[in-house]
């Protein structure tokens, strides 16, 4: 089949644009207002840019009147946000969070959640999750929409700080198998690490080079 994003005129109940970006990470992301309220919200738009430095990136919608979500308020006007990683054992938490619009509400104290504080930054971590990344606001990219809701605020962060849960290294390794990571697919559905393979990275000489008794071609 083949459709035009535009008209959205592939014929189907659901719109399939998301489910094939997947799996998609997800962003478990802590801040703290202006005013002091803590806020935490997770975000299928998420992902690392680049590792040296590091940075990560959301992309979060707007409400219904087009105004900017709490994340995305927060992150800008105090420079802060932290990273949590959302696992198989705080699904049901991420998803909870996901649901309270509330400015004054505290997420994570609302779905039972545990603070732990940070080292670098004012926003709290999920003491629940096994990995965390403070990091400081960079700068937003705005995406245009055809609705104010669809339009998205793409926040890119500076990571200064890392957490893993000693608990989660093996061999020297992080080991993704035993934390066990969700992501985000399409529709309303969701997957879990489970499984992982290994594949050797060729160099440009091992991949091409002629083996003995075999001619390369013209």
């Amino acid at each position: 089949m083949f459709y035009l994003a535009e008209k959205n005129d592939h014929g189907l109940p659901y719109n399939p644009i998301k489910a094939l970006a997947a799996p998609r990470p997800i962003g478990w992301i802590s801040t703290v207002s202006p005013e002091g309220v803590g806020n935490l919200a997770p975000f299928s738009f998420f992902n690392a840019l680049c590792y040296n430095p590091p940075f990560i990136m959301i992309s979060a919608g707007s409400r219904e009147d087009g105004a900017r979500k709490d994340t995305v308020r927060n992150a800008e006007e105090t420079g802060e946000l932290v990273f949590n990683m959302a696992t198989w054992d705080t699904r049901n938490q991420m998803s909870d969070t996901s649901w309270i619009e509330d400015s004054a509400v505290d997420e994570l104290a609302a779905v039972g959640l545990t603070p732990a504080p940070s080292k670098l930054v004012r926003p709290v971590r999920v003491a629940e999750s096994p990995v965390h990344m403070e990091c400081l606001y960079h700068q937003t990219v705005i995406l245009p929409g055809y609705e104010p809701q669809s339009v998205h605020h793409m926040i890119i962060a500076k990571v200064v700080g890392v957490h893993i849960a000693d608990e989660m290294i093996a061999d020297g390794k992080v080991d993704l198998l035993k934390i066990r990571p969700i992501a985000r697919l399409g529709y309303m559905d969701y997957t879990v690490l489970e499984d992982t393979f290994m594949m050797k990275k060729h160099t440009v000489e091992e991949r091409y080079t002629p083996k003995p008794g075999t001619q390369a071609a013209e």
